[in-house]
């Protein structure tokens, strides 16, 4: 799937992932190919990431806000 993790200022990630897992404000949760649409806030904590290639991404968050549909996945995180 496609994800895009931005800042207001930067783009932290570009690419294609197999694995989202992320820090929501209810509780870790994870995001593979083909997940139903989804909207949640975010808290602060670690977002990782695992490439289609089997490289893992890490990065620190303040919170934010995650949607996804149709494998394409937008991260917006502070």
């Amino acid at each position: 799937m496609k994800v895009i993790v931005s800042k207001p200022d930067s783009t932290l990630f570009e690419g294609e992932v197999k694995l989202a897992q992320l820090p929501g404000t209810g509780g870790l949760f994870e995001i593979l190919n083909n997940h139903a649409p989804i909207i949640s806030s975010l808290k602060a904590g670690t977002l990782r990431l695992v490439t289609q290639e089997g490289d893992e991404q890490q990065f620190e968050i303040r919170g934010g806000v995650v949607k996804s549909q149709q494998n394409d996945l937008l991260i917006l995180v502070q």
